[in-house]
């Protein structure tokens, strides 16, 4: 099995797709949609290989996105139609810890949690493993 397909399969709850690079994958982590109004929160990274110098760089976005009809409760939309897209990258070192929210709209509780460098950690520790060295970078 190449270093790729161990990628893919410890990546299987991921929408995993291949690049010429290597792969890139994402994951919505929170999505809510009320009324005409959808809000995302996604996660995605891109992993080059270059198997001539035994080399994995890795990299990392959470990326925040909505859009629709607001009620006037949300404070990053205003009343009326509207969008709001924001982007989180990590610096060189990868962004670590994790993201919590909870948050009540309209009566219903919203709950999500997500660790950041999990996906680092597994990558890392496959390079280890098959004697790959390791960077980080923003792509």
């Amino acid at each position: 099995m190449s270093i790729i397909d161990t990628f893919k399969s410890s990546l299987s709850d991921y929408i995993v797709k291949d690049e010429k690079y290597g792969i890139s994958f994402k994951k919505i982590i929170a999505e809510r949609k009320v009324f005409l109004s959808t809000k995302k929160l996604e996660y995605s990274g891109k992993i080059k290989v270059d198997e001539q110098k035994k080399e994995v760089v890795f990299s990392d976005m959470l990326k925040e996105s909505g859009s629709g009809l607001s009620m006037g409760s949300d404070s990053n939309m205003s009343s009326g139609f509207g969008f709001t897209a924001t982007t989180y990258s990590s610096g060189m070192k990868g962004r670590s810890g994790t993201i919590e929210e909870q948050s009540k709209l309209f009566g219903k509780k919203y709950t999500y949690s997500f660790n950041y460098g999990e996906v680092r950690a597994i990558v890392e520790d496959i390079c280890k493993k098959e004697g790959y060295k390791f960077s980080y970078s923003i792509f």
